[in-house]
């Protein structure tokens, strides 16, 4: 059994591998070995090589390692290795805000970055309310945001099947596509718009790998210990809806890399988050450019949406996870 920095290790070499592998293989095959050769001297796949390949993988890349991290650290401040990203409503709230737009404004001269900033919008405004709601004498109790994330969920779950409902044919097939997720809009304008927000939300979850550490001992323990809880859980879903906000909004509802990520790296090398964020990143980048990779080369020239691949690889996985925790999850 490899050790958390061998883990890391592998991990951080595996990523530019499949970086590199990913950029060559599609439709124009490029052998990964020649990519820096085309990119020094222009040769033929030069313009495939950047203004497609590139964007594409970068943002997968950036999608899935903030989803996992995001993922991570909410099964810390739940305390439950079921928790996901998806929990807090921060993604159905980006589906709503894109839902909105596509079928109630679209067009006009915000429509190229319409559907992205609507999501963004939702998914933080939906999160905001469930804090809000969870939020009794200044205290925010765990369980109470668990709740309130659930019923907002299905509050903005209402919300999108009412835009279904209202949608021409058009827009029901780009609100289709979207929700399913995918990287087919990939472009460098995308990649520097979710960059600098994704960055900012994992920086605020990396500063809070120690306190997570001591919050796996208990609320109460971690308090003792010194951690400031409410504060603890403001940053933590403050860092979680700007990334993935900024995730979602970039490449539409791609589930499970939360869920399935974390819980992987926690069998291999533990709970310690300090371990375990890091890791997250690496393996959630890795995970999502392999799945994207599959999804356009499994049926070329068709394209499958990467938000079907994931839940293929991800739905099992959560159902062997309740299974094996179901006792945690009755009994606390």
């Amino acid at each position: 059994m490899p050790n958390r920095a061998q883990i890391l290790l592998i991990l951080g070499i595996s990523l530019p591998i499949s970086l590199c592998v990913a950029a060559g293989v599609g439709a124009y095959q490029i052998l990964p070995w020649h990519i820096p050769h085309i990119l020094l001297f222009h040769k033929d796949g030069f313009e495939v090589l950047l203004y497609v390949r590139f964007p594409r993988v970068l943002l997968s890349a950036i999608v899935g390692s903030v989803l996992a991290i995001s993922g991570a650290t909410l099964q810390g401040i739940f305390r439950n290795p079921l928790a996901d990203p998806g929990l807090i409503g921060v993604t159905a709230g980006a589906g709503l805000g894109a839902a909105i737009w596509i079928v109630l404004i679209g067009g006009g001269f915000l429509s190229i970055w319409g559907v992205p900033v609507a999501a963004f919008a939702g998914g933080v405004l939906v999160t905001i309310g469930v804090w809000k709601i969870a939020q009794t004498q200044g205290r925010v109790l765990t369980v109470t945001l668990l709740l309130a994330g659930i019923a907002l969920n299905s509050f903005a779950g209402a919300g999108i099947g009412l835009m279904t409902f209202l949608a021409d044919e058009e827009q029901l097939r780009s609100l289709t596509f979207w929700l399913l997720g995918g990287f087919g809009g990939a472009t460098w304008r995308v990649v520097a718009v979710t960059l600098p927000v994704a960055t900012v939300g994992a920086v605020v979850l990396f500063r809070l790998t120690r306190a997570l550490n001591a919050m796996s001992l208990g609320e109460s323990e971690a308090y003792h210990l010194g951690v400031s809880t409410e504060s603890l859980k403001r940053w933590a879903i403050f860092g979680v809806a700007l990334t993935v906000g900024a995730a979602v909004s970039a490449a539409g509802g791609i589930g499970f890399v939360g869920l399935v990520v974390p819980h992987l790296l926690r069998l291999m090398g533990g709970a310690d988050h300090r371990y375990l964020l890091p890791g997250s990143a690496l393996g959630g980048a890795i995970l999502l450019v392999l799945a994207d990779l599959f999804a356009r080369t499994v049926a070329v020239p068709a394209e499958l949406p990467v938000g079907v691949v994931t839940a293929l690889l991800g739905g099992p996985f959560f159902l062997w996870l309740l299974m094996k925790f179901k006792k945690e999850v009755v009994y606390g």
